[in-house]
């Protein structure tokens, strides 16, 4: 065995562990399954046995008095016989299947749940270089592949080996001979199956890797139909859908060529050893006597049936296998997410247990970030916050203005320096705590599928309908609010396309009141609305940064002259600080950046 093979071997057993190891608290249900497994192995040689006797001894026997020795009695207790084991063989295959799978299943959720707990627990960065389609095709259609393994793949091919084992063990006990002649033929079913494991093994990763392309595109494009719309690009993106369709169509096809070129060569070394054994039987029967000739029909009747019994099962053996080992691919793909470290410790330092409120002194001292190694985007940031006050965060577009408010609630991790909270570092506070302290309102508000409430309170059952209602009204929302079908139960549908962008912005509002914050977070957002939404969003940011420790990138004339603090950022570095009018009698960066951007906006 080469050491690449025998890497994959090692890497199939550990991960079979891996995933045995969710079986765990269902043990009783896997014990089952291989016990019944074995009850149906120990079964299937029962029945040829029941035909050669039928045959050898029901027909031969002459009349007698005692019913089991006529030919009609002995054959209507075996035929009942037959039918009773035929009915407990039905309950115990049923019984079987349902077993393995609900083990399947059973596995699956506890699989499925675990993976979607790790990836809301991953750090932004891995969102930010994984499609969304990625994540969606590992908890859905690759932990689903999981279950294969114990429906369709290890327990399943572990019956039918048993299976395998028990009719041979027969067909040897009965005539060794004879079984030797049969299996003549199974050295090619042996080659055939190789190369079909090997070939359907191939075109089903790449069905795999297709289905995940498949899903990354429509979720990315469904997600941005309205631009592809806006700048007439159906056709063009129809036709880039048609060639990672195409990939998949032709994936499938050639597992189906496979198919189609295995079976009937099954059905073809089948027919070999049938054929193998007539001919032998024909050779034979020139020299038996009667008697004789009368067991051997017996015999190649039950061989007959054992052949179909052996047949039956290494037609899909085969294809089992390459279930399980897709089953294994999937796993390997779902325990990278489980096995991926890139997380926020949840964590925090004994020191901060007994805090129940922050003060909101934030001091960030030497920061320097990046969202690819070596690529700073903040380079030596460094500056303080009182508690109460409230700093605007000005520059151009890629100056590192979201990336500094990305960083205090810790949404990704700074390679260099320090951010403290009332003089505590932010990675010795838990990450609970610290996130139910600061609230976040983005520019680009995004809002779930679901009611008004629901997305307000993101479903935290400790904030009540009234609690919801008299935020909307601190805001101004409850009102309109209350015009729509349902009002607060009133279904915004997906990313709130029910509602115009500034509905949004001041429901974002109401969610970030609701939450009661210490610190504020704001990426205030109004170039894109109508002024009546935009003298509703001034008056919430003012109720909002009342009391609070704000730091807002600012869009506003007004806001950024009632902050205490003006930071100015260009290209990763703080170029000024100060309030609006000493940065304005400066005449430097501020300066310049508030006469292309702030002049011409209106207070």
């Amino acid at each position: 065995m080469s050491n690449s093979t025998k890497k994959k071997a090692g890497l199939n057993a550990l991960l079979l562990r891996r995933v045995f190891a969710f079986v765990r608290p269902y043990k009783n249900k896997f014990y089952t399954s291989v016990f019944l497994s074995i009850l149906l192995a120990m079964m299937a040689p029962v029945r040829p046995l029941l035909i050669q006797l039928t045959i050898n001894k029901g027909i031969k026997e002459g009349a007698s008095t005692d019913f089991l020795h006529t030919p009609g009695g002995f054959v209507i207790v075996i035929t009942i016989i037959q039918v009773v084991l035929l009915l407990i063989e039905t309950a115990t295959r049923f019984l079987f299947t349902f077993s393995t799978a609900s083990l399947g299943q059973s596995v699956v959720r506890d699989l499925r749940n675990s993976t979607y707990e790790k990836i809301v627990h991953l750090n932004l960065s891995q969102f930010d270089k994984t499609p969304i389609g990625t994540f969606t095709t590992r908890t859905i259609n690759d932990i689903e592949s999981v279950n294969d393994i114990f429906s369709d793949g290890l327990v399943p091919i572990i019956a039918d080996l048993l299976s395998i084992f028990s009719v041979l063990t027969y067909m040897f006990y009965t005539d060794w001979r004879l079984t030797l002649i049969c299996l003549i033929p199974f050295p090619f079913l042996i080659i055939a199956t190789y190369f079909f494991k090997e070939s359907v093994n191939k075109s089903f990763i790449k069905v795999r890797n297709a289905v995940s392309q498949l899903n990354s595109f429509v979720q990315e494009h469904i997600t941005g139909m309205s631009l592809i719309q806006a700048f007439a690009a159906e056709k063009r993106e129809y036709g880039a859908f048609k060639l990672i369709n195409r990939d998949h169509r032709n994936a499938n096809v050639k597992a189906i060529f496979a198919y189609s070129i295995f079976f009937p060569m099954v059905e073809l070394v089948s027919a070999l050893s049938v054929g193998l054994l007539v001919w032998w039987a024909a050779q034979q029967s020139m020299h038996f006597t009667a008697e004789q000739s009368q067991n051997i029909a017996g015999v190649i009747t039950s061989f007959i049936l054992c052949l179909n019994l052996l047949f039956r099962p290494l037609r899909l053996i085969a294809d089992k296998f390459n279930v399980l080992q897709m089953g294994m691919i999937a796993s390997e793909r779902v325990f990278k997410i489980l096995d991926n470290k890139d997380v926020t410790p949840p964590a925090g330092d004994d020191t901060t247990e007994k805090i129940h409120t922050l003060k909101g002194a934030i001091e960030f001292k030497n920061i320097w970030f990046a969202y690819q190694p070596n690529q700073y985007v903040l380079k030596d940031i460094s500056f303080n916050v009182q508690p109460g006050k409230t700093i605007a965060i000005v520059g151009n577009t890629g100056s590192g203005k979201t990336s500094i408010i990305s960083l205090i609630n810790r949404l990704y991790h700074f390679e260099k320096g320090s951010i403290t909270i009332d003089g505590i570092g932010i990675e010795k506070y838990s990450l609970d705590f610290l996130r139910s302290k600061i609230a976040v309102v983005l520019q680009d508000v995004f809002l779930f599928s679901g009611s008004i409430i629901e997305n307000v309170t993101l479903r935290n059952p400790i904030i009540t309908r009234d609690q919801v209602i008299e935020a909307a009204k601190l805001i101004g929302m409850h009102d309109f609010i209350m015009q729509l079908p349902g009002n607060y139960d009133y279904n915004v549908m997906e990313r709130g396309a029910t509602l115009s962008m500034g509905q949004r912005q001041l429901l974002s509002f109401v969610r970030a009141i609701l939450y009661n914050p210490d610190i504020l977070i704001l990426d205030e957002a109004t170039s894109s609305i109508d002024t009546e939404s935009e003298l509703l969003i001034q008056q919430a940011i003012e109720k909002l940064i009342s009391g609070r420790t704000s730091l807002i990138i600012a869009h506003r004339l007004s806001t950024i002259r009632k902050a205490h603090s003006i930071l100015v950022l260009e290209k990763g570095k703080i170029m000024e600080m100060g309030t609006h009018s000493e940065l304005m009698s400066k005449k430097g960066h501020y300066f310049q950046l508030y006469q292309t951007q702030f002049a011409d906006k209106q207070a």
